[in-house]
């Protein structure tokens, strides 16, 4: 991990790959949002717009456990191993947040 400026600093530098995923489940988000917005100013049917909104709730979250999967393997484990265990109080906030 070295060279990567990890969430201690509040930034982090991601592997082109870990990048190029993050940014292509966004931009496929964004689409299905700009979608549904779609679908509302068409005064679609109130069941088919629900289905494309469940649809962008899962990648949201499927794109929300990637993202926290990739920090607890790279910010959190190379914050422990360096003793900064404060990083575990920050997670553990992390998660209870994304609980709610």
């Amino acid at each position: 991990m070295e060279g990567e400026s990890c969430c201690c600093h509040k930034t982090k530098v991601r592997t082109e790959q870990e990048y190029k995923d993050l940014i292509t489940r966004l931009n496929r988000i964004e689409g299905q949002i700009r979608g549904i917005k779609g679908m509302v100013e068409r005064d679609a049917y109130c069941t088919d717009i629900l289905t494309q909104v469940s649809a962008a709730s899962a990648a949201l979250n499927s794109f929300t456990k990637v993202l926290l999967a990739n920090h607890i393997k790279t910010c959190v484990a190379q914050d422990i191993h360096e003793g900064k265990d404060e990083t575990i109080d920050e997670l553990v906030s992390t998660l209870q947040k994304l609980m709610k």
